[in-house]
Order: structure tokens, then sequence, then C-alpha cells
């Protein structure tokens, strides 16, 4: 009696245990699932959103800061002090924020008064025929991305083939190195760029001193 006991005991179980997998098998208890629901699809980020930090390269006062700032320019105006290779955002209250910027090497400078005719988020690259002429080397066109010399962001200045954008070598802010352009590190200009709309009013010093009437600035 106590086999026979003994053998229906194990042969239930084992039909429980059966049944048990089978119905596992076809819908798993997940208790993570139950806590917190099912999992969500994998989100990939956008195409390069999050530029190299490359702000360690810069000399202190290339750091991007609000400064005291005297001008009769109205808040909203970009002033670009190209001797010093400084570029300032007019904010209220005699402030501006002063970013380092790259501007012409010699024989590139520019000065003038333009507006910001479009923007563009990790914009193309396409050499002009004037540079490839000079640079007949480089590539005929450079899509959008960390190794575009254009960087991260553009405006584009208005009636020019100038533009502010971002940089794939930031060592080259505070220099004079550029056909003419104004360049940023990827990070400054992306801040730049979200302070700023189309149609701002842009102000370019000349390379031979700074216009009294445009500015003057002291860290506060």
């Amino acid at each position: 009696m106590y086999n026979l006991s003994r053998l229906k005991t194990v042969a239930a179980v084992a039909i429980f245990v059966a049944a048990s997998t089978t119905a596992v098998s076809a819908n798993p208890f997940n208790p993570f699932e139950a806590l917190f629901g099912p999992p969500r699809e994998p989100v990939t980020a956008p195409a390069y959103a999050n530029p190299q930090d490359d702000e360690k390269e810069l000399r202190g006062d290339l750091h991007r800061q609000i400064v005291s700032y005297r001008t009769s320019e109205a808040p909203g105006t970009i002033i670009i002090d190209t001797p010093n290779t400084y570029l300032y955002l007019v904010l209220p209250g005699g402030k501006a924020m002063r970013y380092g910027i790259g501007v012409g090497r010699e024989g590139f400078t520019w000065s003038g008064v333009k507006t910001i005719e479009r923007k563009a988020e990790w914009p193309d690259w396409t050499p002009p025929p004037q540079m490839i002429n000079r640079q007949p080397y480089l590539p005929r066109f450079v899509a959008g991305g960390p190794s575009n010399p254009l960087g991260a962001r553009a405006m584009y200045l208005s009636g020019s083939v100038y533009r502010i954008h971002g940089t794939n070598d930031p060592s080259t802010i505070g220099g004079h190195v550029s056909s003419g352009c104004i360049r940023l590190t990827n990070e400054d200009v992306i801040d730049l760029y979200s302070r700023v709309p189309v149609g701002a009013k842009v102000v370019v010093l000349p390379m031979d001193g700074r216009r009294a009437s445009a500015g003057a600035a002291s860290v506060d």
C-alpha cells in the first residue's frame, strides 16, 4: 500500500509539473513586467546630439561668460570683436555674453553690419569656388557631422559667404585662422544658436581697431 500510494503521489506531482511547465512556456510570468509594465522599445538618440566637450582646451578668457559691456547696440545684437577674438551677445542691463572665437587670418578679415539670414543644425559644407582655387586639395562636399569643419551649428550672414559656426578643431579658438568666417567651439555655438533668432543684427568690427560706439567690456 505504501509503495502504491507513493507511486500515485509521484505521478500526480509529475503531471502537475508538466502542466505548469506548459503554461509557463505559453505565457511566462515576469515579476519585473508585473511591477513596471512591459519593456519599452529602445530609443536611439539623434545623431551627434552630444558634441564633444571641448571647453577644456580654451584659455580662461575665451570661456563663455557674462561680462559688463557698454554699447549703444540693442540687446540681442551680436558684436564681433575681431582683433581680440571675442563675440559679444548684447544682454539687457549693460551686460553681454562673451564667447571666444576664431576669426579671419591676415588678408581675410572684414567688417560691416549683417543679419542672420538662416540657421542650420549640423550643416553640410560645400567649399566655395574661391576656396577650392586656393586649396585644391579640399573635398568638394562634407556631410554634416563631428568631422565637418562647420561643426554643430551654423548661422549664415546676409549678403555674404560668411557664417558664424562651430568647429571640429577647438584649438583654433582665439586665433586668426579662417577665410573670414567666425568660429566658436561646438558647445558655444549651440548656446549662441539657441539665443539668437533669424534676423538678429551682427556687427563685425574692423581688425585695425574697435569702434568706440560698438562697446567696451569688463569682466565682472
